[in-house]
């Protein structure tokens, strides 16, 4: 039965409609990315207070009629993204691969939660951080939360790695452009760096109990604006987001489906 299962899910994810849906969700992290990185030069050289990090990025496309419309078809790219990385999940190969398509298939349907909650004027993930400093409120929580920090490191280190051996070309087919490889390679370091920075926050919360720097991205980004050379730095990582956006479109192009 399992393997019935398991064949009739790997058919669906060959369909050519969900393959072209898959393409359409790396397009639609490209235009995530590339807000992503105009809303961290926003932060780093004006006194603009939009929130740093996904979210953030994607409310720069509400209030009007074009933008929403074009909520709506990321919304479209995301949901299809995650599906066919749930179909990949779920279908037969290494068991670490499907863990990792498993992984994705739950970051892309965050990001689709994400955009629904802009379309429909939600909030901007109040909840999540008011879980986060109950967690913070007991010593078992505060372990919780600091492995998870650690793990946000890892994940970090692993994209910086990925993109400066260009480890990232395993997921793509054919011959890629050169522009591609560039973009990837710089794209993967810059998100890795801020990664890293997300999960050093996290396990500085949790060593001092601290709900304020368990915030996510965006406070990654705010601590970084407050150092000096702030502003290079935001830059720096605009310009990561930004070639990861560009990868990304790239992504939708020459991508094994």
């Amino acid at each position: 039965m399992t393997g019935n299962v398991q064949s009739a899910v790997s058919r669906a994810g060959d369909h050519p409609a969900l393959e072209a849906g898959a393409r359409l969700g790396y397009a639609a992290a490209g235009v995530l990315h590339l807000l992503l990185a105009w809303v961290t030069v926003q932060l780093a050289w004006t006194s603009g207070s939009e929130q740093a990090d996904q979210q953030g990025a994607l409310a720069q496309l509400a209030g009007n009629g074009v933008g929403t419309a074009l909520l709506w078809v990321l919304l479209v790219g995301f949901v299809l993204l995650a599906l066919w990385q749930a179909t990949e999940a779920i279908a037969w190969g290494e068991v670490s691969d499907r863990a990792k398509a498993a992984a994705k298939a739950v970051t892309y349907g965050v990001l689709a939660a994400s955009t629904v909650s802009v379309l429909t004027g939600g909030g901007s993930g109040g909840g999540s951080q008011g879980a986060t400093a109950g967690l913070l409120g007991s010593g078992a929580g505060r372990v919780l939360v600091g492995a998870v920090g650690l793990g946000v490191v890892g994940v970090a280190g692993y994209h910086v790695v990925k993109g400066w051996r260009e480890r990232f070309l395993r997921d793509l087919a054919g011959s890629p452009a050169p522009w591609v490889v560039r973009a990837g390679r710089a794209g993967y370091v810059g998100k890795g760096a801020a990664l890293a920075v997300v999960g050093v926050l996290l396990v500085v919360a949790a060593v001092q109990a601290d709900p304020e720097k368990a915030q996510g991205l965006d406070a990654a980004l705010h601590a970084l604006a407050s150092l000096p050379f702030g502003a290079v730095l935001l830059t720096l990582a605009a310009i990561g987001f930004a070639a990861y956006g560009v990868y990304a479109f790239g992504r939708a192009r020459y991508a094994r489906v």
